[in-house]
């Protein structure tokens, strides 16, 4: 499964390994898209889900601005190597070796993912 899959199996509970959108699936999130895509899960309130989450955790983590923090509150492999891998997911034309950068980016696409497909993400998350 795609680490984009990975995400979307962790905020949508009741979506089955088959039916995670990957890269390609999930719709585009680029400013010349005018038209909102179709959701295609059931709608879920991320910020609500993902602050239970974070209330619960003995960590302190940052999802609203961090990938590797929203990664960690997921269960999920927040290594470098796995962030590379989401940004070769999602179409990152930049420099890999520009962590922060990247990492900024990855976090805006995936809220844009995820508010694309069913997800209530706050405008100041997304794109």
């Amino acid at each position: 499964m795609s680490i984009l899959g990975k995400i979307f199996g962790k905020i949508f509970p009741s979506l089955r390994d088959d039916e995670a959108p990957t890269s390609a699936q999930a719709p585009a999130t680029t400013p010349a898209a005018t038209a909102p895509a179709p959701a295609l899960l059931q709608q879920v309130d991320v910020a609500a889900l993902l602050n239970d989450l974070a209330s619960k955790n003995s960590q302190k983590l940052n999802w609203k601005t961090s990938i590797v923090d929203l990664m960690k509150l997921l269960d999920l492999d927040s290594s470098l190597a796995e962030r590379k891998e989401l940004a070769k997911e999602l179409g990152y034309t930049g420099d890999m070796n520009d962590s922060a950068s990247m990492n900024i980016w990855l976090h805006k696409q995936v809220m844009n993912k995820l508010a694309a497909n069913g997800g209530k993400v706050p405008a100041e998350l997304r794109d």
